[in-house]
């Protein structure tokens, strides 16, 4: 009976307890619960998914290669910012984007000296681009070689600039607009910007280096050569030159087809300058200067000596200069010949108006390049 009485106290106390909890806690309650639950819906009523660490490793392992489908970028990034986002593969999409800018502001500091050189064409200009990268691997992505060949193209379409030959810079293109309409790609938005995206895909320092467009304005033709391609109109090596005829009424067809071949002879034998009448006088002396050292250490009279310096120089003008040297094609005539029988087919003098050559990373000092010196000193 005592055991009883004992028991009921407390019994009666929780009672009590729990009726004033719940007469003064309701609201801060009710609160609370509302809280909570509008963490997981929205006021506007709609239900997200959203996904937790909880998330079973087959759907991570799918969330992982959507999302490096969706935007190609490195698969150590792309699992970052899904865990970092909770597995939301849309938020994971715009933090990737993010993060994307920071690092290609990292990187860019890096030396890129592989990529591809771009081109397009129409009947009268012909446009080069060079897009570099660290590597050949990523000069092999198809969204890197995708935005090459719209840099390209996007030149073509912007005002003439009224030159034969114009060479630019990237500050000709990075505030300009391009629309790219690749999945992979954000759309419209400028070259800069692009780029920029294009890097923190690919995970490497990316930059447009420098292009060239060439026009003719007679009748004649441009024409183009590009080396070692991965698809039409992207290479790593690159010709172009125009051919004029004097008489509007000659077929364009033989210059074209001629001109084809040139293009190729300028990617093969790299001349310098177009005629011997180019060349700087500055270059022939210094030229000079070198042969007639080297023909002092023969010990001959001095007009052997002579002979053997305008000789070799006659050589030098057939290594650097266009219409001297020997065609690639046939190497029993030169350039000059070629045009001139070129010229009788056609019924009117043809001459070569301008031509480029360009090389992917030509110029550009490599790391291992730059650490041979130091080495050579260190040894010396």
């Amino acid at each position: 009976m005592a055991w009883g009485q004992v028991a009921r106290r407390p019994i009666a106390s929780l009672l009590s307890r729990a009726q004033q909890q719940a007469a003064q806690g309701y609201t801060s309650s009710a609160t609370s619960q509302t809280h909570l639950l509008g963490n997981h819906f929205p006021q506007n009523g709609m239900l997200h998914r959203r996904f937790s660490s909880q998330v079973p490793a087959s759907e991570q392992m799918s969330l992982i290669k959507r999302l490096r489908e969706r935007t190609s970028a490195p698969i150590k990034d792309v699992k970052a910012s899904l865990v970092s986002c909770n597995w939301d593969i849309e938020e994971a999409q715009k933090d990737l984007r993010k993060r994307g800018v920071i690092l290609a502001a990292k990187k860019s500091s890096r030396t890129a000296a592989e990529g591809l050189l771009a081109m397009a064409q129409d009947e009268k200009r012909a446009a080069v681009v060079e897009l570099n990268c660290e590597t050949d691997f990523v000069a092999r992505n198809d969204v890197f070689q995708y935005l090459a060949s719209s840099l390209a193209k996007m030149v073509l379409s912007v005002q003439d600039p009224g030159k034969l030959v114009f060479p630019f810079a990237p500050a000709y293109l990075e505030t300009m607009s391009i629309n790219l309409d690749h999945p992979k790609l954000s759309g419209e938005t400028t070259v800069r910007d692009a780029v920029t995206e294009v890097a923190a895909m690919v995970g490497e320092n990316v930059k447009l280096r420098r292009g060239f467009l060439l026009s003719t304005t007679g009748h004649g033709v441009v024409t183009s050569y590009l080396h070692n391609c991965p698809q039409p109109g992207l290479g790593r090596m690159a010709g172009l030159v125009t051919l004029v005829a004097e008489d509007s009424s000659a077929p364009l067809d033989a210059l074209k087809s001629v001109g084809s071949s040139i293009a190729m002879h300028i990617v093969a034998a790299k001349p310098l300058f177009l005629s011997k009448e180019l060349v700087s006088a500055a270059a022939v002396e210094s030229e000079r200067d070198v042969l007639r050292t080297q023909a002092e250490k023969s010990g001959k009279p001095a007009i052997a000596m002579e002979k053997m310096v305008e000789g070799r120089l006659r050589k030098y003008f057939e290594e650097v200069v266009l219409l001297e040297q020997k065609y690639v094609v046939n190497d029993g005539t030169n350039i000059k010949t070629l045009l001139n029988d070129l010229s009788k087919e056609v019924g009117s003098k043809v001459t070569i108006g301008n031509f480029v050559r360009m090389e992917v990373g030509e110029g550009i000092e490599r790391p291992e390049e730059a650490d041979v010196p130091e080495a050579t000193a260190r040894a010396a």
